[in-house]
């Protein structure tokens, strides 16, 4: 495994959720991850944000590791889990909810229902 690879393996097992984006939780730097990050902190998940324009060597190691080619990328309890796309969709059909139930992630319910009743 690559020092890339390790790292991410190690943070990904360290923590619940993890979102691989450009910019931080708190001043994400693209749109795509500005819109994850923003899903994540309005409905209230400790998530561990992991700024990869610090590090070209984890922006390039992060979509080797998941196969996948952009970010951001969201990790729970160890698994990829997608991009914005799919976070996107996921929150609006409710299975982003799903999934952090089967995961034990706490997170508010009510603001998740605010977000697909802001978009229905």
């Amino acid at each position: 495994m690559t020092d890339a690879a390790t790292q991410i393996k190690d943070t990904i097992t360290a923590n619940d959720v993890v979102l691989y984006m450009k910019g931080t939780k708190s001043m994400p730097q693209c749109g795509f991850s500005s819109r994850v990050a923003g899903v994540l902190n309005y409905m209230g998940v400790d998530f561990a944000d992991v700024n990869v324009l610090a590090d070209d060597g984890l922006r390039q190691g992060i979509k080797d590791f998941s196969d996948w080619p952009t970010i951001p990328q969201l990790y729970v309890k160890g698994e990829f889990v997608g991009g914005c796309d799919i976070i996107t969709e996921m929150t609006l059909s409710g299975e982003l909810d799903t999934l952090f139930d089967e995961n034990g992630v706490t997170y508010d319910k009510d603001a998740a229902n605010k977000i697909r009743e802001a978009n229905g």
